[in-house]
């Protein structure tokens, strides 16, 4: 056998070799509990960090009277949140916005009676979605509407539908019947705007965008509330409901 050519058949069978003991790996499970032995070195490099994250997360910026979860087809909290978006956002972006969106399944807690502190906010509103505004037509309103419809509800403000057979009815925009002619403009997140939860009827439409988290937005509708004297209690006003 000539010496190239043994090379090459060792060569192969290493590599063999090495693919067939990648393919057998064992893996061993490590349960976290309080058994592990805490190491001090980094518990104190976290400290500083930790002791400045709770200073932020327990700044009280208002005050909740009664409290408010989520739930469909309208909540309190939904109805406190859009609205948000819709004020806030139309500060932002110095325009008017005809209608503002939160996803039911974007919305991951609720905030309990008593201070509103900047940690409920990150909980109802973990994720780093941006706040994004479009301008829509008409038809393809309806058909994100429809969407809503098909999913039980989300929460809005400026518009007041029902529900009937998964389909949306009687939408009314700013006290006037919704035109499938017309153009829109409305608050949405990103993750929405960009198609997220099935809406690519939104996809195709152009995004103004500032770089403001949602959870920014939220955090400033609280403080701006409490500045006014206000406490947050946000009831639900049949801004969308099931109908016959």
């Amino acid at each position: 056998m000539r010496p190239v050519f043994k090379l090459t058949v060792f060569l192969l069978i290493c590599c063999f070799g090495a693919i067939a003991q990648q393919n057998t790996v064992s893996y061993n499970g490590y349960p976290i509990d309080g058994n592990i032995k805490k190491d001090s070195t980094i518990n104190a490099f976290l400290a500083k960090y930790r002791d400045s994250v709770s200073k932020t997360m327990n700044n009280v910026i208002g005050f909740s009277v009664s409290g408010m979860s989520k739930h469909q087809p309208e909540s309190g909290l939904g109805n406190f949140m859009t609205d948000a978006l819709k004020n806030i956002g139309e500060k932002i972006f110095n325009q008017k916005i005809d209608a503002a969106f939160v996803n039911f399944g974007g919305v991951r807690s609720y905030i309990p009676k008593g201070n509103i502190t900047v940690g409920s906010i990150f909980e109802i509103m973990p994720f780093d979605n941006l706040l994004i505004l479009q301008k829509v037509r008409g038809d393809s309103l309806i058909s994100f509407l429809n969407h809503i419809a098909e999913r039980n509800g989300w929460p809005l403000s400026g518009i007041t539908m029902g529900i009937k057979e998964k389909k949306a009815v009687n939408v009314m925009i700013g006290d006037k019947p919704i035109n499938a002619d017309s153009v829109y403009t409305i608050a949405n997140s990103d993750y929405v705007a960009n198609g997220g939860d099935n809406t690519t009827m939104l996809k195709v439409f152009p995004k103004i965008n500032k770089g403001v988290l949602i959870r920014d937005v939220l955090i400033d509708y609280v403080k701006l509330l409490t500045e006014k004297g206000n406490s947050i209690d946000v009831k639900t006003e049949k801004r969308i409901e099931y109908v016959n």
